[in-house]
């Protein structure tokens, strides 16, 4: 057995204020060049809020699924419904929170893995508020899942090409060494 590095971003709602800071830095780091445009749309975390009640949940986006799932339940909170669709942190075609724009492609949180590495991501690094901290901790891992990752290579290859994987693939290698 092996251990990791796990890498996370605690959010603690009652310090948000909906200022939406994390927003704009999250899109302005992933523009391209960096930093050259601000675009809500394309940001990997979004701020859900209900401004009457001044709550304010900052939500960042995670795995891309092919289905809308079915549990589209109502939750209640402090008198206002909500459904589950937003806290969801998934990519799905039933609404269009974590897809890109322009491209169409699902977005997921990569905390803002850059080379040379960053201390911590940019929406932590802008949330004056301090309703979004960094955490790093070890945790044992088993052996991986071989029959996981073949289905989602298979599915990235019949969407870009084995081709594109691969190129990519050897990037990924590069900025790791």
């Amino acid at each position: 057995m092996s251990s990791r590095i796990v890498k996370e971003i605690v959010t603690d709602v009652d310090k948000c204020t909906g200022c939406r800071a994390c927003e704009m830095a999250c899109s302005a780091f992933h523009a391209n060049p960096k930093f050259s445009s601000i675009n809500p749309a394309k940001s990997r975390i979004r701020v859900v809020s209900n401004e009457l009640n001044d709550e304010y949940v900052p939500i960042r986006a995670g795995q891309h699924t092919l289905t809308e799932c079915d549990g589209h339940h109502i939750m209640v909170l402090d008198g206002k419904a909500y459904s589950e669709c937003s806290f969801c942190r998934a990519s799905c075609p039933s609404r269009d929170f974590f897809i890109e724009p322009d491209s169409g492609l699902p977005l997921k949180c990569d905390m803002c893995e850059s080379t040379p590495p960053l201390d911590k991501p940019w929406c932590v690094k802008v949330c004056g508020e301090g309703a979004l901290t960094y955490v790093e901790r070890e945790e044992a891992r088993d052996e991986p899942d071989i029959a996981q990752m073949e289905s989602a290579l298979d599915y990235l290859a019949r969407q870009h090409g084995t081709e594109a994987i691969l190129a990519a693939l050897n990037e990924m290698a590069k900025r790791k060494k």
